[in-house]
C-alpha cells in the first residue's frame, strides 16, 4: 500500500536546528522512500511498511541522542508525492 506521512519533529535542545538537519538528511539517504522538505515540514512517501520501518528507526536514533523531543505526524494511506 502506498503511503504519505507529513512530520515535524521539535527536538526539546538548544542546538536543534542540527538535529532536525541530521533526521532530514539520514531519511533523504534511504532509496526506497521519497523525501521533500519545505520550511515547515518534511514528507515521505512509499511503502507503507518501508515507510514506518524508516521512520522507526531513525526516530530511535534520534530519541537516544536527544530524548525530549515533540513530533507532530500526519498520515494517509494514499500517494501523494507531488513529484512523483
Amino acid at each position: 500500500m502506498q503511503f504519505s506521512a507529513e512530520i515535524s519533529l521539535y527536538p526539546l535542545a538548544d542546538e536543534f536546528r542540527p538535529v532536525i538537519k541530521e533526521f532530514i538528511e539520514r531519511l533523504a539517504n534511504y532509496p526506497a522512500i521519497s523525501v521533500h522538505t519545505n520550511t515547515m515540514s518534511t514528507q515521505v512517501f512509499g511503502e507503507y511498511r518501508t515507510v514506518m520501518a524508516i521512520l522507526t528507526d531513525e526516530l530511535e536514533r534520534i530519541y537516544q541522542r536527544v530524548p525530549s523531543q515533540v513530533l507532530v505526524c500526519k498520515f494517509i494511506n494514499r500517494d501523494l508525492n507531488p513529484h512523483g
